[in-house]
């Protein structure tokens, strides 16, 4: 087992190696006799797996680093400090601690925190690290979720879970009876001991099952990083919504965030206006939290766009609306699906972006039969009319600038 703090020599092995390939270094091993190589790898594997999601901690040279596997399974820092940011009081529980992102932030935000993993050798690097941190109002439980919650007579004014979603075969898996711990099986008693559970589940989660299978739904998150869906995170209690509000965030990369809400009631109230493509026009396409949201027609209606498909999710309008939760594009042009069409558009390089939305073709098959290479500024969105004819919108992306002056 890798000692921490590393030695010296040890640290300056993986400050030297940390962009390197990691097979390489394994097979140099020899090279360094009085060094645990294979341990500092793994070291700098997941330092490199981290470096996006977590880069204050992976570039932090004090830190020690589980299996990459606790690393991929982590939040990143920008959901951790999102969740962190919907808890408080004095005391939050977190039933699943692994590699201690979401209790860090937690507990910039709550009094006191209880760290609750199975793995001891994980609840010794996750008690180190944050020793580093400096943050010292953690309490650190190397045990099971159920047996912990069973031997405390603590209650707690919040109690979050992220359960593990892969089976004994290492398979991803969905259905939350299936995730480890049970939190179907667990309510009962998760309530007792807090009036709030914040629940986290995988994006593939159908929403409104789990609204129906967990029963104690007040409301939810839909959360998604640069237009990536990462999580959608379920607030349970005692007295549940008839209707849970339902928020969709998208973290940009620029510090903002988009968002937008609705339930179910507004969804279905709302009614989808329709338009052929508009030229000279903006192109609106929501970003994915809204659309795993089921938000399809009440974001219409809230910006007073116009759907160019029942089935495509595109939405319209001849005036721009800068608060819009997703892309925004200025169409240029309505074209046919036809090769010589296109590439009038295009510089003699013949590149451009693709989307493909109710279009019987991949993004691959479009580039295959246009000839069309990826990049420039020329974004393509292959689609169905209204009248079923299939049609490819040159649009150019409106700038942030645009956007906000």
């Amino acid at each position: 087992m890798l000692e921490f703090p590393l030695p010296e020599a040890a640290r300056q092995y993986v400050a030297q190696h940390l962009h390197d390939d990691p097979a390489k270094l394994a097979l140099q091993a020899r090279r360094y006799p009085t060094l645990p190589v294979p341990d500092l790898v793994r070291q700098i594997q997941a330092r490199q797996k981290a470096r996006t999601k977590l880069p204050a901690w992976a570039a932090n040279p004090d830190l020690v680093f589980p299996s990459s596997l606790s690393v991929e399974q982590s939040s990143s820092a920008r959901t951790a400090a999102f969740k962190a940011g919907l808890v408080g009081g004095r005391s939050l529980a977190d039933l699943t601690g692994g590699f201690g992102v979401d209790t860090a932030h937690f507990a910039a935000q709550v009094g006191s925190v209880h760290y609750v993993e199975r793995d001891p050798s994980l609840v010794a690097v996750v008690q180190y690290n944050l020793q580093q941190l400096g943050i010292g109002n953690v309490q650190f439980h190397a045990d099971e979720a159920l047996a912990f919650l069973k031997a405390t007579d603590e209650t707690f004014d919040w109690i979050y879970l992220d359960p593990a979603r892969r089976d004994t075969a290492d398979r991803k898996i969905y259905r939350l009876q299936d995730c480890e711990p049970d939190v179907l099986r667990l309510l009962p008693l998760l309530l007792h001991k807090s009036p709030r559970i914040l629940l986290k589940t995988s994006p593939m989660l159908d929403i409104d099952q789990a609204v129906e299978q967990l029963a104690h739904v007040r409301r939810l998150w839909v959360v998604a990083v640069d237009n990536e869906c990462k999580e959608v995170l379920y607030e349970l209690g005692a007295e549940p919504a008839v209707d849970p509000e339902r928020f969709t965030v998208n973290l940009l990369r620029d510090g903002t965030q988009q968002e937008f809400r609705l339930n179910r009631a507004r969804e279905a109230r709302a009614i989808a206006r329709y338009a052929e493509p508009l030229p000279q026009g903006y192109l609106y396409e929501p970003n994915v939290a809204v659309l795993k949201a089921s938000g399809f027609r009440s974001v219409g209606t809230a910006f007073e766009l116009l759907k160019l498909h029942q089935h495509s999710h595109l939405y319209m309008s001849d005036m721009l609306r800068p608060d819009f939760p997703g892309r925004i594009f200025r169409i240029r042009a309505a074209e046919k699906y036809d090769r010589k069409a296109l590439r009038a558009h295009l510089g003699p390089e013949a590149r451009a972006h693709v989307t493909t939305r109710n279009f019987p073709d991949s993004v691959a098959d479009f580039r295959h039969h246009t000839g069309i290479r990826e990049g420039g500024d020329t974004y393509l969105f292959a689609t169905t009319d209204l009248r079923g004819r299939l049609i490819v919108l040159v649009c150019e992306k409106v700038s942030l600038q645009e956007q906000t002056s």
